[in-house]
């Protein structure tokens, strides 16, 4: 007979080998984990901080049916531990999916079960968990997937990381809830018409977390109370970035930097990218390219520039670390086959961030060769990682097998540098990564998109990205300005695309120019080593691109400029409240329901609507403007009822840009 009590302020089910535990977690939220012949272990938290407060908790049981209500939301435990969850008005909100002859609800002969253990061979487990579907439910969230999708509803998400792929498990439904998979596990989620699915290939329990929420902003809120919120983002950042694939010695990135104050240009950092070192794994420059590092920040700083600088965490076989990180087992294991993770000019194996040792090693290198010599902020790339078969199922960390734990990889590299740095005195780390997974906005993260096509493709595919990360409770996010991969910038079609995505990324919550450009050189004159043994793409400064181009982009540097104050009040809300920078039209206007639908279109803050332009020759293009305010034309100060779709005019120099209900913004210079 199953066994339903309370024990303090937890509901507790037990029944044929299987513990069931529902217990509040801050405002509105409940987690709920379940483990089958094997007891939870409650100190895993994974991407959760400490439970945070809550109000008062109602639970009623009486040995076999319950529910457990906390603020906005309720649960109910039915027959067999069968659970439904409603919001305070009775609404529900989310149900489990059983189809069981013994349940009473359904008869069903299929035999499922909403919880499913299969054993693995070993002793762990595969798990299945399902819901009940709605069909009108639509689904946003779940980090960054380069998908022409912003609603997530009859999709199949690959629960893994992978170059331009960063795996960040919530779900923000709009029927007024969040669902965070606590589980790092390789898997994946499954928002059919039919029913929610959710898979972990390999683990020991099932742990979520659901919040209930009257709008879009109090479910991202509480998700940041219970995973952690941003630092306050430096000054520095909220400027313009300048980078390129890349500067390959002192001097060429130092007359960079001096073109851009001989101009007059804004520029608050600038980048070394990879291959600055003698090779992958000794986290230092090479001499021969970067004689004295501390006298190029030196003088970068009276610039006013900081200095970015790569760090891969790859450590090459023949690298002078490789051998103390071996034996210390600072490295990511394979359980089969040559002890190689990924071929890149070499053989190198991925460093181990789960291991606390590990941390500590990297942090004191990169302490001693790069932020004592003045550098701090650091570019942490390869952060899936990108191993060169992403055979999940070969690899191995200190917390587990990767089938298992591999999606926290990112949050763990990221703890690496953001707990090396608090301990080194700085106040608010700040830190560039490739990928993500929950939780590791807390760490200082921003998260880029990837190794993206140079194309308008991609320029529109990175919108619902962003936006989805940002409810995610991730703000800081970006994109490589004018994508990664190609674009030639004698080409007028890149060119184009090129301010398109430069106006783009001016109202993004971070503004960086990156890309590998055409013609790529290889200088075999130079020694085939370090620096030396890898190219350089094309030139990619602003003014790369042509004069008429030239003045675009420096029209849109002043403008980031004129709107720092403003910048500055959205990361506070960020670092306070885990409020996105970049919103969607009905984060703010959640009873409109067509700002539900609206995809390519955001909020910047609360006060300005931004309409990208994504289509190569357009000069016009339609914007839905919000119901139940006022918009007035940043640049023509015509004024529009909310609640219709307008033609708004986009020559190559404007991108659409509205103000809310007579707000003002210094746009135009």
């Amino acid at each position: 007979m199953a066994i339903l009590k309370q024990e303090g302020d937890k509901l507790v089910y037990r029944f044929d080998g299987e513990t069931l535990m529902i217990e509040p977690w801050g405002r509105d939220g409940l987690r709920v984990r379940a483990a089958k012949v094997s007891r939870i272990d409650e100190a895993q938290d994974w991407a959760l901080l400490e439970r945070p407060a809550h109000g008062a908790v109602s639970i009623a049981c009486d040995g076999q049916l319950g529910q457990i209500e906390n603020g906005n939301i309720r649960c109910k435990v039915g027959q067999y531990g069968r659970l439904t969850f409603y919001n305070a008005g009775g609404e529900k909100l989310l149900e489990e999916r059983w189809r069981k002859k013994e349940d009473y609800n359904d008869h069903s002969p299929l035999g499922i079960d909403a919880r499913e253990f299969r054993p693995i061979p070993g002793g762990d487990m595969h798990l299945t968990l399902r819901f009940e579907s709605d069909r009108e439910e639509r689904i946003f969230g779940m980090g960054q997937y380069q998908d022409p999708f912003f609603n997530f509803k009859g999709c199949t998400l690959e629960l893994a990381q992978r170059n331009s792929q960063a795996t960040v498990p919530f779900a923000l439904s709009s029927k007024g809830y969040g669902f965070l998979w606590n589980n790092p596990a390789v898997g994946r989620a499954t928002f059919g018409m039919n029913y929610t699915e959710w898979v972990a290939e390999s683990t020991r329990q099932m742990d979520y977390l659901i919040i209930a929420g009257d709008k879009p902003s109090d479910i991202v809120e509480r998700l940041a109370d219970a995973t952690g919120k941003v630092p306050m983002m430096p000054e520095y950042g909220m400027g313009f970035w300048q980078c390129k694939l890349r500067y390959r010695t002192q001097e060429e990135l130092l007359e960079v930097a001096r073109e851009y104050k001989r101009r007059g240009l804004p520029l608050d950092v600038i980048v070394v990218d990879f291959f600055h070192w003698p090779m992958q794994g000794s986290w230092r420059f090479d001499p021969d390219y970067f004689p004295d590092p501390a006298a190029m920040v030196e003088e970068l700083n009276q610039m006013g520039i900081e200095l970015m600088v790569s760090v891969w965490p790859t450590v090459d076989q023949n690298c002078e670390n490789y051998n103390e990180m071996l034996e210390n087992g600072y490295l990511v294991h394979t359980d089969r086959g040559v002890r190689t993770n990924m071929q890149y000019l070499g053989n190198q194996v991925f460093m181990d961030p789960t291991n606390p040792g590990t941390r500590q090693f990297v942090w004191s290198k990169a302490k001693q060769n790069y932020f004592d010599k003045g550098v701090k902020i650091f570019w942490l790339d390869e952060a899936e990682p990108e191993y060169s078969a992403y055979d999940y199922d070969n690899y191995r960390y200190y917390a587990g097998p990767d089938l298992q734990v591999g999606n926290i990889y990112p949050c763990a590299y990221a703890k690496t540098f953001y707990d090396g740095m608090i301990a080194s005195g700085v106040e608010a780390p700040m830190n560039l990564l490739r990928c993500a997974w929950a939780g590791i906005q807390r760490y200082g993260a921003i998260v880029w998109s990837g190794d993206i096509q140079s194309d308008f493709n991609a320029l529109r595919t990175q919108i619902p990205i962003g936006l989805n990360m940002g409810l995610c409770g991730i703000p800081w996010w970006t994109t490589d300005i004018g994508g990664f991969t190609g674009g030639d910038p004698s080409d007028p079609e890149f060119r184009e695309c090129l301010v398109r995505w430069f106006q783009f990324g001016c109202f993004s919550p971070v503004f960086r120019l990156h890309g590998y450009r055409k013609p790529f050189t290889m200088d075999y004159k130079e020694a085939q080593n370090g620096g030396g043994s890898f190219g350089t793409g094309g030139p990619n400064e602003v003014w790369s691109y042509g004069e008429d181009n030239y003045e675009i982009l420096k029209e849109y540097l002043f403008l980031r400029e004129r709107l720092r104050p403003y910048i500055r009040e959205l990361m506070r809300q960020a670092h306070e409240k885990g409020t996105p920078v970049i919103r969607p039209l009905f984060y703010e206007f959640p009873q409109d329901e067509a700002a539900w639908g609206e995809e390519d279109s955001y909020l910047f803050g609360e006060r300005l609507l931004v309409a990208p332009v994504t289509q190569m020759g357009a000069r016009e293009r339609r914007v839905y403007l919000p119901k139940d305010s006022k918009w007035t034309c940043a640049w023509t100060g015509q004024v529009y009822e909310g609640g219709q779709t307008i033609t708004a005019a986009a020559p190559l120099e404007r991108i659409p840009l509205f103000l809310r209900d007579g707000a003002t913004l210094p746009i135009q210079g």
